[in-house]
């Protein structure tokens, strides 16, 4: 029997096609709509239903070409299953290049969100209803923040079987041990059941190659794993390390700084991995890793103040 049609706003996709879309989020004070656009691959054939999210913060723009790509690459007649992507969840944010909402409220802190809420509750609330519902397994695609680049990893629940098995599949250099933070989709997907995967990689407001590769290949392993397309030609070179914590170091004074550390580099407790100069060159602090790991991100920003954090080690 042919597989039912795909409902979701007030559109029915039907099996073996793909649609874009627009769920309606508000209006500016122009009069001009604010829309979640949306783009759907509906497989001919019975599987999963998954979804790909990205620029939850609008200056995360790694994962809008991620899932630009991975669409692409998408036959609806030979794919199994169903794919939901949503390339830009923060679009207010993401057209000022702007991490926040206009409200200066974190989308990612206000899941699973209230249909009469704020603008970021509400704008949560209809990801919940719209996507989040209708899915089992979801990839968050994110950046490193505030002048910050991130390693490619997958943070997600790793004592679950099921999610570490698609974390595993992913193949980025690590996979990470994540607590889970109230108010974030992760959480509130979780809540409904959902598997959920986590991707950092890259800097805000830039398409860092190796970040953009990374979650593509990553991305197209784990929809394979799900038996939603053809067996990926490209397996990683080596497993992903698996690590269980991580911490930052921060700056002990305020200066100029030049850092040695480099990403995915491994380090030991107390090794050199930078130095704060004042603007004469005068020597002021050195910074020391502050537990043994690898490096999975650290700050781009060449000046810090004294507490900031610097570089980022999982062990």
């Amino acid at each position: 029997m042919a597989r039912e049609s795909f409902a979701i706003g007030t559109v029915r996709i039907r099996p073996g096609s793909a649609r874009a879309l627009e769920l309606p989020i508000t209006r500016l004070v122009t009069g001009a709509d604010v829309t979640l656009p949306v783009r759907v691959v509906h497989g001919r054939d019975d599987g999963p239903t998954v979804w790909l999210d990205a620029a939850i913060h609008g200056d995360e723009v790694v994962g809008v070409d991620v899932i630009r790509q991975v669409m692409g690459s998408l036959d609806p007649k030979a794919f199994r299953g169903t794919l939901v992507a949503v390339p830009i969840v923060n679009v207010l944010g993401f057209m000022t290049g702007d991490r926040y909402l206009p409200d200066r409220r974190d989308l990612n802190r206000s899941f699973p969100g209230s249909a009469r809420g704020s603008l970021a509750g509400r704008i949560a609330h209809l990801f919940m209803t719209e996507v989040v519902a209708k899915c089992e397994v979801g990839i968050d695609l994110h950046t490193g923040s505030d002048k910050r680049s991130n390693l490619p990893q997958v943070r997600a629940d790793l004592d679950d079987p099921r999610t570490r098995e698609l974390a595993e599949a992913f193949g980025a250099p690590v996979m990470l041990h994540a607590g889970i933070r109230d108010g974030s989709l992760r959480h509130a997907a979780r809540e409904r059941g959902a598997i959920v995967l986590v991707y950092e990689a890259g800097e805000p407001l830039r398409f860092d190659s190796y970040a953009v590769e990374a979650g593509v290949i990553g991305v197209r392993r784990v929809l394979a794993t799900l038996g939603m397309t053809d067996e990926v030609s490209e397996p990683p070179a080596r497993p992903s390390r698996e690590c269980r914590s991580s911490g930052w170091v921060r700056a002990r004074r305020t200066g100029i700084l030049h850092l040695d550390a480099r990403l995915g580099q491994e380090v030991a407790d107390g090794e050199r991995l930078g130095t704060l100069f004042d603007s004469f060159g005068k020597t002021l602090n050195a910074v020391y890793a502050n537990r043994d790991g690898i490096v999975v991100g650290r700050t781009e920003a060449p000046l810090v103040n004294s507490g900031d954090a610097v570089v980022h080690i999982a062990s």
